[in-house]
């Protein structure tokens, strides 16, 4: 700074002290020197000037402009409030609809009405017990119960449990009052046994026309907070009185939107709904301006999305923290600021280089020497960072190389783990003809010995046969467990299902399952392996008979169409209890399964998934129409000349 000082510098003051900081910064040779090659001083003021009243004027407009800016983020993260609550309300609906008509089927169980008849029947309450606790199992509830008129609960699906439903009167609750009148009863509260939240819905139990006592049913309402859990946004729902009974936030659980009345506390008193040293409430503070609603809770502020559930009286509310948003803003208007700021500079810079063309091109030399050197250094990094590319690629490709070598081996794992589930009754299918032959063979010798040539004869035949069968039987098996090849070519679709269902067709037996499949009378080729593709199949084969093991008649329906001109399809549909939609995102992914333990390692849809994808098909799953699942398999169609190269397969 002492090297600027000018020979009047009290007259021109502070000014005199900021032309020394322009001087010094990014218009460095400016020196202000009168009567030498420097710009007047009253240049260098004067640019100081446009440069401040630039800067104010661009954080004027920042300061303007943020509420406008804000409310621009606000409202995207409204709109993307608006379709998750939308998601939430529907998942809440759906399980009300769905649990709504069960205590009414339960009712219908005349051994219901045969307890309440006789409650003190010792031999039969052990056994509605047991069946209540099965139903809540079937059904994914927390309990099951039986009351009596009274609202003693006589059986209850948790008769195992310390804390048991049976031997409690639940006739202040209301959803009994209403069963009891012959309504369908629904509530909402906190368990005064289990001490967790659920909702409730019972349905009277009929002799003909005369009520005999309440059946009821709860579920628990975490699985829905937990799934709300995770995210930057909250989700909480409240019943008419403004009590929050369900959130993403634990601590936010029996707050109130204001302050109950005398009337409505003690209604939750007699019915003992919610905690009372619980029933706190909010500091609230809302605003709405136009289409956006702002909430503020206990001093935190967000854009609040709101749905009613007018059919249950509830409000189902979505937070969103506005702080993300502001903060979006600031960095707008700081990026806007920026290159205001950056923008004046290089019109500064570039005015000045303007009027120093000498030494601008001193500068520029200076700059290309810099520069090259720069370049220099830079070359050296690049190719030090092509090297270790290079390493890092040949790294990639062994990676890769032992990945398609453990892939390999899954899908060997997976065909032995069938054969595996198969033995028993593979070993029971050749059993049975090898004992055939040897009846058969003693019988030919007895016929020889007695010089019955005819009937001999008729015998070797049954046993040529037998044997037959049991060599194509043991080809499958051969044919399904030797390792694959990777290759991709053209394949007979219709033949590989034919094999597979030989492969499995002792189990399907065994359940007494139909196949309903009708070969194509031409083959039908597909880019694919012969092998991978029959294991495919008889994944999607098993899976289906595991799925039906609860129906009595169980039915696979096997179709091939052309979805598309150089598609084929495969559809391979059950009539089992189909596919839960909060779990089909994730039908492929590998160790995911819906069996229970010990069951299946959830391997084989992923493997087959990778397989159709290798042969560059693609694999679906859905609910059929009719019920059940459907398992659609897309591959490539092949040339219609590939059938000679099919024909030497």
């Amino acid at each position: 700074m002492q090297a600027l000082l000018w020979p009047n510098d009290e007259q021109f003051g502070p000014h005199a002290a900021f032309a020394g900081i322009w001087a010094s910064g990014p218009f460095q040779g400016i020196t202000g020197q009168r009567g030498g090659k420097g710009v007047p001083f009253q240049r260098v003021r004067l640019q100081a000037y446009k440069t401040l009243a630039v800067i104010a004027l661009a954080l004027a407009l920042a300061v303007a402009a943020f509420p406008s800016i804000e409310r621009i983020y606000l409202e995207r993260a409204s709109a993307a409030g608006e379709n998750t609550l939308r998601i939430a309300v529907e998942g809440l609906s759906g399980s009300l609809e769905r649990f709504q008509p069960m205590p009414g089927l339960i009712a219908e169980r005349p051994i219901l009405v045969d307890l309440l008849k006789d409650p003190d029947n010792e031999g039969l309450r052990p056994f509605v017990n047991e069946q209540l606790r099965l139903t809540a199992m079937s059904l994914g509830v927390s309990d099951v119960y039986l009351m009596d008129i009274g609202g003693n609960t006589i059986a209850a699906s948790s008769y195992r449990k310390e804390l048991s439903f049976v031997g409690r009167n639940f006739s202040f609750r209301p959803y009994f009052q209403q069963a009891i009148e012959g309504g369908l009863g629904r509530y909402f509260a906190l368990g005064t046994t289990s001490g967790e939240r659920g909702y409730f819905f019972a349905s009277p139990v009929l002799d003909n026309t005369r009520i005999l006592g309440v059946i009821a049913i709860k579920f628990t309402v975490d699985s829905f907070e937990e799934a709300w859990r995770g995210g930057a946004s909250e989700i909480l729902v409240t019943d008419l009185a403004g009590v929050v009974f369900m959130s993403s936030r634990p601590e936010w659980h029996f707050r109130t939107f204001g302050a109950l009345g005398s009337r409505e506390f003690a209604r939750i008193s007699r019915d003992r709904q919610y905690p009372l040293d619980r029933l706190i409430p909010f500091e609230i503070d809302r605003r709405t301006t136009g289409t956006l609603d702002r909430l503020t809770l206990d001093g935190e502020t967000f854009v609040a999305n709101e749905v009613p559930l007018a059919t249950v009286g509830w409000r189902v509310l979505h937070l969103t923290p506005t702080a993300p948003a502001r903060a979006q803003a600031l960095l707008t208007l700081l990026g806007a600021v920026l290159l205001m700021l950056l923008t004046l500079l290089g019109w500064q810079i570039v005015n000045e280089r303007r009027a120093r063309a000498a030494e601008r091109l001193e500068v520029q030399r200076q700059a290309n020497e810099r520069l090259e050197r720069q370049v220099a250094k830079r070359t050296e990094a690049l190719n030090t960072a092509n090297a270790r590319l290079t390493e890092e690629v040949e790294e990639r490709k062994a990676t890769e190389q032992r990945l398609r070598q453990t892939q390999r081996e899954l899908i060997q794992a997976g065909k032995l783990a069938a054969l595996g589930q198969m033995s028993a009754a593979l070993s029971h299918e050749i059993n049975q003809p090898l004992t055939a032959v040897k009846a058969y063979a003693d019988n030919a010798a007895t016929y020889l010995e007695r010089d019955r040539i005819a009937e001999a004869a008729d015998n070797v035949a049954r046993i040529s046969r037998m044997v037959d069968r049991m060599a194509t039987l043991s080809g499958h098996l051969r044919n399904f467990a030797r390792r694959p090849q990777d290759s991709v070519e053209p394949v007979d679709l219709s033949a590989i299902v034919g094999d597979a269902l030989d492969l499995m067709e002792v189990r399907i037996a065994g359940v007494k399952a139909r196949v309903d499949y009708t070969a194509p009378p031409a083959p039908v080729l597909v880019m694919g392996g012969r092998v991978r593709l029959q294991q495919v199949i008889v994944n999607l084969l098993s899976n289906a008979l595991d799925a039906m093991q609860a129906v009595e008649e169980p039915v696979i329906t096997i179709e091939i169409d052309h979805p598309a001109p150089d598609a084929t399809r495969l559809l391979v549909t059950d009539i089992g209890s189909g596919l839960d939609e909060a779990v089909q995102d994730q039908i492929f992914d590998p160790f995911f399964t819906t069996k229970g333990p010990k069951k299946g390692l959830g391997l084989g849809l992923s493997i087959s998934y990778n397989i159709v994808r290798d042969f560059g098909g693609s694999m679906a799953a859905a609910n059929a129409p009719g019920g059940g699942a459907v398992f659609s398999v897309t591959l490539r169609s092949a040339e219609t000349g590939d059938q000679t190269a099919v024909a030497a397969q």
